[in-house]
């Protein structure tokens, strides 16, 4: 039988939904902020998606919250080999990942970019590794497109089906990400069970003066068309910047902005100011815009998890727009939905992109084979 590591980083995405862009120094603060944990759910479900697949595996874990706990619950069968108190951290991870490496086949580690150096420090590329995502912004490759994907890459390993592929370890200054600057670094290579379209691409980002002109064409043409009283959720990214520019709005690159009437109404927003927006003005309409992570393809579930599934059911899946330059469209294999709610996720199969002005495309919203 296969033996799995598996690591769970309770804290790990605790920043996302109260705005703080990640949870590394800060957890005291998104606490604070009435933050909850998102790994233990994205871990059970893995877990409840290698069960509906077959998958019969042994597993090495860590106690309570960091993995054995979640392993009892769903019926596996596994061996400690760390025991931790509640309070988890990094070097917990570092400490099982030591211990793991050197007995089992393939290290499954639930967290985001900073749960995936901490593996990639003690581990390098001497075993396999699967990252389920579940932190905020995860531009590392080692992450599966979405936790059941990452049970299908098990199974595929498990059963030799698939193929080893080096995978890039990158993390930005999450200091600097909160200012709205972006500093990615490449941390290092770790080796994973690869499968198109089920292992998510590291992030890039395309600078040009074409680019420029196409996120200014894109914006003009959004806002020539609004009627001037709407609630606008404004995602982070370049793109959508551009709208806000267009606006003569101040928006955070790399943060939620609620903006109504064509003025900005609240920067920087978290899940929680999102909702009072919408529960104050129930009569009027709005959207969420977007645009998909470079490369990634990410249109939500990455970097902008204020705009929950909460958030999503007020405003509707037809009041989502969605905009990308041709250039970083082209250079996207994939579009992916991964909010988090399989329900909402199941829904949203295609997407109509704003490319230029006054010119669409309908893209397909890709989804994993289980």
């Amino acid at each position: 039988m296969v033996k799995v590591g598996f690591i769970v980083n309770p804290i790990a995405g605790m920043g996302g939904r109260v705005g703080l862009k990640g949870t590394d120094g800060v957890l005291e603060e998104a606490l604070r902020r009435g933050a909850t944990p998102v790994a233990p759910e994205r871990a059970r479900e893995f877990l409840r998606a290698l069960r509906e697949l077959g998958v019969d595996a042994f597993f090495l874990a860590v106690s309570r919250l960091m993995g054995s706990e979640l392993l009892e619950k769903e019926g596996f069968d596994y061996k400690v080999v760390l025991n931790v108190t509640s309070r988890t951290t990094a070097e917990d991870t570092k400490k099982a990942a030591r211990i793991m490496s050197s007995q089992v086949d393939i290290l499954v580690f639930v967290g985001g970019d900073g749960t995936a150096r901490d593996v990639l420090d003690v581990v390098d590329q001497k075993i396999p590794v699967i990252g389920v995502p579940a932190g905020v912004k995860m531009y590392s490759s080692v992450f599966g497109v979405n936790p059941r994907a990452c049970a299908y890459l098990l199974k595929c390993f498990i059963e030799k089906r698939c193929g080893l592929k080096l995978a890039e370890v990158m993390d930005v200054d999450e200091e600097a990400y909160r200012k709205g600057v972006l500093s990615i670094k490449l941390y290092g290579y770790m080796v994973t069970p690869y499968e198109k379209g089920i292992r998510q691409e590291s992030k890039s980002i395309i600078v040009s003066e074409e680019e420029v002109e196409n996120k200014k064409a894109i914006a003009k043409y959004f806002v020539e068309n609004l009627n001037g009283d709407e609630i606008l959720i404004l995602g982070p990214g370049s793109t959508v910047k551009a709208i806000a520019d267009e606006l003569g709005i101040d928006k955070t690159l790399l943060g939620i902005d609620i903006v109504i009437g064509r003025k900005l109404v609240v920067k920087d927003a978290s899940e929680k100011d999102i909702l009072r927006v919408l529960e104050k003005n129930p009569g009027r309409k709005a959207f969420i815009v977007v645009s998909p992570l470079g490369r990634e393809g990410f249109i939500l579930g990455r970097g902008n998890q204020q705009i929950s599934p909460k958030v999503i059911r007020k405003i509707g899946l037809s009041n989502i727009v969605v905009v990308a330059t041709k250039t970083k469209l082209k250079e996207t294999p994939y579009l992916f939905i991964d909010t988090g709610d399989r329900e909402i996720d199941k829904k949203i199969r295609y997407v109509k992109v704003l490319v230029d002005y006054n010119e669409y495309q309908v893209v397909r919203i890709h989804s994993p084979p289980f």
